[in-house]
């Protein structure tokens, strides 16, 4: 069954979404996004999501096309409309469309505002979830706000594709010898007892699941160091894992070839992970 696809107030069949050639996100990649898990036809973690689209827009001097309410209709639309029970919400919004220039358009053109579904059932237990996933190591190339969520994800998508062809599942990126993040999701490690993960800044993205896990973390009474760790110091860890809207909470087994651990999913994370999926669930909207 083909996928209704929302563009620009209106829903359409997927063979005929369309958008111009001459829209920012396009040419430029001047656009925000955000992806919205859903279990159960129910959205995950949706007030955090529409907080930081607003964040990213704001951001980028871009203005919103529509407020939180009326958002989560939307979205609830697009779940209904493609009988959704497990999968994700994608939504997009750019600039809009103007002859092609550096320079914003001034003054503003409406904005483009593009959102659609995948379906995936069994989100919440895929094979991952259960074993963990490798990763390697790449310097990190992306550009100094990492922290607002664009549609500016070459180096990402170049760094999972460099994981692929070394069989591995995903790449942490390091920049000045730190860990900085994953190609789509942020970091930790389990060390000394204590959850280490990156602290926030231009140099991260604010992830919606990471602020879940670490208030989980803090109500297990677990130790959280909110800094930056090494390749080193992660392979010596006792666990590692990364969170993401996508993936939850997904074990790392091993980092460049070099087991973690114990080579298999640790306690923390396959904790972290229940509490997240029970509290997301009771929580979805």
């Amino acid at each position: 069954m083909s996928r209704e696809v929302h563009v620009n107030g209106e829903w359409l069949p997927e063979a005929e979404a369309r958008v111009s050639v001459f829209d920012r996100g396009f040419l430029m990649a001047d656009a925000v996004y955000e992806v919205t898990a859903v279990l159960g036809a129910r959205l995950l973690d949706f007030p955090g999501h529409m907080a930081r689209l607003r964040r990213s827009l704001a951001e980028l001097r871009m203005p919103e096309p529509m407020d939180e309410p009326a958002w989560l209709l939307l979205h609830r639309e697009a779940v209904r409309r493609n009988a959704v029970e497990d999968g994700l919400v994608y939504l997009q919004v750019t600039r809009g469309a103007a002859d092609r220039d550096f320079a914003w358009p001034d003054p503003p053109v409406p904005p483009t505002v593009v959102l659609f579904t995948q379906s995936k059932p069994g989100l919440a237990d895929g094979p991952a979830l259960r074993t963990g996933i490798r990763v390697i190591s790449v310097p990190d190339g992306r550009w100094a706000r990492r922290d607002i969520k664009t549609t500016q994800l070459l180096f990402p998508s170049w760094a999972k594709m460099m994981a692929k062809e070394r069989g591995a599942d995903d790449a942490w990126m390091v920049e000045d010898g730190l860990v900085t993040e994953g190609s789509s999701n942020n970091a930790y490690i389990v060390a000394g007892g204590r959850l280490v993960t990156r602290g926030l800044g231009p140099e991260i993205l604010s992830g919606i699941t990471r602020a879940a896990v670490l208030r989980l973390a803090a109500e297990m009474q677990l130790k959280v160091e909110e800094r930056p760790f090494t390749i080193e110091e992660a392979q010596g860890a006792e666990e590692a894992f990364v969170t993401s809207a996508t993936t939850f909470v997904t074990p790392v087994v091993a980092i460049d070839g070099a087991a973690v651990g114990a080579g298999a999913p640790g306690p923390v994370a396959r904790r972290l992970r229940e509490l997240y999926l029970e509290e997301g669930r009771r929580a979805a909207l």
